[in-house]
């Protein structure tokens, strides 16, 4: 073969390597941005659904607010209601009972014995004997 083939042959075997080499450079350093690509996608991805998350709260929360507005309303009205209906059965009195209590109450109370856990006297309901007629002797309680 001829010098001038030779160097041709080789000019092309260097032009295929250099190829080559950077197509492994261009893959290995392109593999980053590939990352950095997908992980930019994923970021606006959840960004998005943040945004419409928070759309969906804020809707949520004026819908909710609505619901009390209205609730509040028709309590308001409930108590109108009861008014209006208590002053035309009890003409303007209230129901409830007094918590005060009365002088004639209060003489009450003190004629009222506290209950005792004792007989009074030798026949009362508590006494030993109470239910067995005269002359019957109390049973003897078993022995163990």
């Amino acid at each position: 073969m001829e010098e001038s083939n030779i160097n041709w042959v080789l000019a092309a075997a260097c032009l295929l390597a250099g190829v080559g080499i950077g197509a492994l450079g261009y893959h290995l350093l392109n593999a980053g941005a590939r990352n950095a690509q997908k992980l930019r996608q994923r970021l606006a991805e959840r960004d998005r659904q943040l945004t419409e998350l928070r759309d969906g709260i804020g809707d949520r929360i004026e819908r909710l607010d609505g619901l009390a507005d209205s609730l509040a309303r028709d309590g308001q009205a409930l108590q109108r209601e009861l008014a209006d209906a208590s002053a035309d059965l009890g003409k303007g009195r209230s129901r409830r009972p007094e918590l005060t209590p009365t002088s004639e109450a209060g003489k009450e109370e003190d004629e009222v014995a506290a209950p005792r856990d004792y007989a009074d006297g030798n026949r009362g309901t508590l006494s030993e004997d109470f239910g067995l007629k005269s002359g019957e002797t109390a049973p003897q309680p078993p022995r163990y």
